[in-house]
C-alpha cells in the first residue's frame, strides 16, 4: 500500500466508529496510532526530500538563467565585432540554456505544489494523531477504572464467600453481650452507702406498715369492748 493511499485511508477513517465495532479497542487504537506514526515519518521524509530537490532545481534554474544571459552578452559582443557567425552560435547556446531554465522553472512549480501538499498532509495527520492519542488516553483511563471496580467487586464477593462479614457481625454481637454483662455486674454492685440508705427506707416503710397494723388492731379491739 502506497504512502498516499495509507494517508487517505487514515484521514478518511472514523476512529469512533471503528472503536465501537472492535473486540479489543485498546489494541486497535494502538495499531492505528502506530500506523499513523509510521505514515507521518514517511510523509515528513518525502517532504524533506522534495524540499532538497526543490533547492537543487532552484540552483539549476538560476545557473541556466545565468548562462543564458552570459551567452546573450557574448552574442552582442560578436555582433559588435562584426562576427555574425559567432553571434549565431552564441544565440543558439543562449536559447538552449533559456529552455533549460524554463524547464527547471516548471519543475520547480510542480515541486512547490507537492511540498505544499506534503505540509498540509502532515498537518492533517498530526491533528488526527493527536485525536487518536487522546482516545487512547481515555481508553486506558477507562480500563484502569474498570479494573479497579472489578477488583473491588471481587474483594466484596470474596469477603461474602469467606464469611468475613458474618464473622465481623458475630464479633460485634459478642462485644455487645460483654457490655450488657458488665452493666448487670455494675447494677448488682451498687455503692455501699446507697445500699444502706435504701435499707433505711425499707425499714421505715416496714415500721410504718407495722404501726398501721397495730393501730388497726387496737381500733378493732376497742370496738368489740364497747
Amino acid at each position: 500500500m502506497g504512502i498516499f493511499t495509507r494517508f487517505r485511508d487514515i484521514i478518511s477513517s472514523n476512529i469512533n466508529a471503528m472503536l465501537d465495532k472492535a473486540e479489543d479497542p485498546e489494541k486497535l487504537i494502538s495499531l492505528m496510532i502506530q500506523e499513523m506514526e509510521d505514515t507521518l515519518v514517511e510523509i515528513k521524509a518525502s517532504c524533506a526530500a522534495a524540499m532538497a530537490a526543490s533547492k537543487r532545481t532552484q540552483r539549476q534554474m538560476e545557473e541556466a538563467g545565468s548562462r543564458s544571459r552570459n551567452w546573450e552578452q557574448k552574442a552582442s559582443l560578436a555582433v559588435s565585432k562584426g562576427r555574425d557567425d559567432l553571434a549565431r552560435e552564441a544565440l543558439i547556446e543562449k536559447r538552449r540554456y533559456a529552455d533549460r531554465a524554463c524547464s527547471f522553472e516548471r519543475e520547480l512549480q510542480k515541486m512547490s505544489a507537492l511540498i505544499q501538499q506534503y505540509q498540509e498532509d502532515i498537518k492533517q495527520l498530526e491533528e488526527k494523531l493527536r485525536g487518536a492519542r487522546e482516545k487512547q488516553r481515555l481508553l486506558v483511563q477507562r480500563h484502569v477504572h474498570a479494573l479497579k471496580k472489578r477488583r473491588a467487586q471481587e474483594e466484596i464477593r470474596r469477603m461474602d464467600s469467606t464469611g468475613a462479614i458474618l464473622k465481623f457481625e458475630e464479633f460485634e454481637n459478642r462485644i455487645e453481650r460483654m457490655e450488657a454483662e458488665a452493666d448487670l455486674v455494675n447494677f448488682a454492685r451498687k455503692p455501699a452507702l446507697e445500699a444502706k440508705f435504701e435499707e433505711l427506707l425499707v425499714d421505715d416503710e416496714i415500721e410504718t406498715e407495722l404501726q398501721t397494723l397495730k393501730s388497726s388492731l387496737r381500733k378493732e379491739g376497742h370496738e368489740r369492748t364497747v
